[in-house]
C-alpha cells in the first residue's frame, strides 16, 4: 500500500460511518486504520461474546467503508505483531508514512495515551477529534460542572431536556414533572411477567461464524459462552433492534425496569447500549424515536415508561461519560472505603448456592448481559458489602459486559455500585439486605437462605453482609444525612447480636474467599 497523506484512526468501538474523523476526508489520500489486537481483549479477562461483538462488528465495518471507497489497513487479531494498538499503529507508521494521524478521541483513557504515546515516538501530529456521536461534549459538561460543591445527574439532566427540547412542553417538562422514577420501580407479583415479547434475534452471519471460531480458539480460556450470541453487528442490524424495542418493549419499560424474574434475562429491556457503544446507533436517533412514539401513541407508550428510558440514554449515558473525562486518569484508583479483598472466584464460574448471584452471573456468563438492577443490586451489592477492591470489581465488569466501554463502565462502577469515589456519582451507598432482592424479584424463592435473617445457618448473605458494613463505616458514613435511618437502626441494634452478625460475616467472607480463581485467569 502506498503512503498516505492521513491516517484515520478507527478504533472498536466507533463504528459511526457520519463519525468526525471523516469530516474532509479524501479516500484518495486518506488510509482508514482499523487493528484488533490481542492487548484488547487480554487487558482484562474478557468474555468470549464480547469480543466476538466487537470483532465481528469492527469487520463489517471495515467492508462497509471499502464499498464507499476507502482504503482499509485492518490488522486482524490473528496476524503476526497484532499484540497492542501501539506496535500495530507504529508498525503500519512506518510502512505508510503519513503526514499525520487522526482520531476521534477515544472510550478510553489508556487507550488515548497509548496512542499519543506512539505518535510522539514517530514524531506525528495526532489529532484527536471531539466524538460528536454524544450530545454533550467534554466542554461542556466541565463547563457544568465548574463551580459545583456537588454533581448529581438530575440537573445535568434537566439542562440536556432543555437544551435538547426533548420530552418537553416550552421551557416546561412534558406532563409537568421531570422525573417519574417512583413509578419505575414496580415488581411482577407472584404471577411473574407472563408472556414477554421474543425480541429481535440476529442470526450470525458468514463474518459472525468465522469470528466465533476464531475467538473460541484463540480465547479458549477466557470466561463466558457463544452458542447463544445473537447480538447486533450492524448498523441496519442495530436499526432493526431499535425499531423493535421501540414496537415490542418500550410501553412496558418503565414500569418493571427494576424487576428480575428467574430464567428470564432480558424482560422488557432495551438491549441497545451494546450497539450504542459501538456507535452504530446514535443516541440522537434512540432518543427521537422514543419520544416520537409517546407524541404519536400516549396510551400505547406511557410517558412515565418513555420518560424512564430517555433518562437512562439522555441522562445517565451523557453524565457518566462527562464524569469519566473530567476525572480521569485519578478516578481509576479512587477507594473511599478502602476496601481490599480479592473478588470471589464464582464471579467466573456462577458457582454459588446464593440465587441471586447465581441467576445474575449464569446470564452473564451466558450472554454477555445482565440489565442495571442486577448489575448494581445483585453482583454490585455483594461485592460492596463484601468489601471487594474497586478494580477488581472495575476490571470484573469491563471484561463481561458485551456493551462496556471504560468511559461508561467506570463511573458506573466505582461510583454508582461501589461507592468508591465517596459520592461523586451516587449521594449515598447503595446497600441494602436480601429483602431488596426478595422485593424486586422470585429469587428468594429457590434460595436456600432466608433474607430476613442475618444470623444463623439460613441467614441469607446480603443481610448479613449488610449490618457488617454498616458496621464497619458508621463513623465514614455518619455525616451523610442519607444514611441516617439506617445508622439509627444499626444503633438500636442488640450489641450481642451484633457480634454475632460480624462474626458470621468474617466466616462467610473467608469461604468465600478461599476459593481458587479458574485456571486461565
Amino acid at each position: 500500500m502506498s503512503s498516505c497523506r492521513r491516517l484515520l484512526l478507527v478504533l472498536g468501538d466507533q463504528l459511526d460511518a457520519q463519525s468526525a474523523v471523516f469530516d474532509g476526508a479524501d479516500p484518495a489520500q486518506d488510509v482508514v486504520w482499523m487493528a484488533e489486537v490481542a492487548e484488547e481483549s487480554t487487558h482484562v479477562w474478557t468474555h468470549k461474546a464480547r469480543i466476538v461483538l466487537f470483532l465481528s462488528a469492527m469487520r463489517h465495518f471495515a467492508q462497509h467503508l471499502r464499498s464507499r471507497g476507502f482504503r482499509v489497513q485492518y490488522t486482524s487479531v490473528g496476524e503476526a505483531g497484532a499484540t497492542s494498538l501501539g506496535a500495530v499503529l507504529a508498525r503500519d507508521c512506518e510502512a505508510l508514512q503519513p503526514r499525520e494521524l487522526r482520531v476521534v478521541q477515544p472510550g478510553e483513557f489508556r487507550v488515548l495515551q497509548a496512542l499519543r504515546s506512539t505518535a510522539e515516538r514517530a514524531s506525528l501530529h495526532l489529532e484527536v477529534l471531539e466524538d460528536t456521536h454524544f450530545l454533550c461534549s467534554s466542554d461542556a459538561f466541565r463547563a457544568h460542572a465548574q463551580g459545583r460543591k456537588q454533581l448529581r445527574m438530575e440537573y445535568f439532566y434537566r439542562e440536556m431536556r432543555r437544551s435538547q427540547q426533548v420530552l418537553m412542553e416550552g421551557q416546561q417538562p412534558a406532563g409537568g414533572t421531570w422525573n417519574y422514577d417512583q413509578e419505575n420501580r414496580k415488581r411482577f407479583g407472584k404471577q411473574g411477567p407472563g408472556e414477554l415479547p421474543s425480541g429481535a434475534i440476529f442470526v450470525p452471519d458468514a463474518i459472525t461464524r468465522e469470528v466465533m471460531s476464531e475467538v473460541a480458539q484463540r480465547f479458549a480460556s477466557h470466561p463466558g459462552k457463544l452458542e447463544s450470541f445473537a447480538w447486533p453487528v450492524t448498523r441496519d442490524e442495530a436499526l432493526a433492534a431499535l425499531r423493535d424495542f421501540i414496537e415490542q418493549r418500550l410501553p412496558r419499560f418503565g414500569d418493571y425496569q427494576d424487576a428480575m424474574w428467574t430464567e428470564e434475562p432480558f424482560l422488557y429491556h432495551a438491549r441497545l447500549a451494546s450497539s450504542l457503544n459501538l456507535k452504530l446507533l446514535h443516541p440522537r436517533e434512540v432518543v427521537e424515536a422514543a419520544e416520537d412514539a409517546w407524541r404519536r401513541d400516549p396510551e400505547c407508550y406511557p410517558l412515565a415508561s418513555v420518560e424512564g428510558f430517555i433518562r437512562q440514554v439522555l441522562g445517565w449515558r451523557e453524565y457518566v461519560r462527562g464524569i469519566y473525562w473530567l476525572t480521569m486518569p485519578e478516578y481509576l484508583d479512587q477507594n473511599a472505603l478502602g476496601a481490599q479483598h480479592p473478588l470471589p472466584a464464582f464471579y467466573w464460574t456462577g458457582d454459588t448456592d446464593m440465587q441471586c448471584l447465581r441467576q445474575a452471573i449464569g446470564q452473564t456468563l451466558e450472554h454477555g448481559y445482565a440489565h442495571h438492577i442486577q448489575r448494581l443490586m445483585v453482583t454490585g451489592l455483594y461485592a460492596m458489602l463484601l468489601g471487594v477492591h474497586p478494580r477488581q470489581v472495575h476490571e470484573w465488569y469491563l471484561a463481561v459486559y458485551v456493551d462496556a466501554v471504560e468511559w461508561v463502565e467506570l463511573p458506573n462502577t466505582l461510583g454508582m455500585s461501589q461507592f468508591a469515589d465517596g459520592g461523586m456519582m451516587a449521594s449515598k451507598p447503595y446497600a441494602a439486605t436480601g429483602k431488596y432482592i426478595q422485593r424486586m424479584s422470585n429469587y428468594c424463592e429457590g434460595c436456600r437462605y432466608k433474607p430476613e435473617e442475618a444470623v444463623g445457618a439460613e441467614a441469607c448473605p446480603f443481610t448479613t453482609l449488610y449490618w457488617d458494613f454498616l458496621a464497619r463505616h458508621r463513623e465514614h458514613l455518619a455525616s451523610n444525612q442519607r444514611m441516617q435511618m439506617q445508622l439509627r437502626n444499626l444503633h438500636r441494634m442488640d450489641e450481642a447480636k451484633l457480634v454475632a452478625i460480624q462474626q458470621q460475616a468474617a466466616t462467610h467472607r473467608e469461604m468465600v474467599l478461599a476459593a481458587p480463581v479458574p485456571s486461565g485467569r
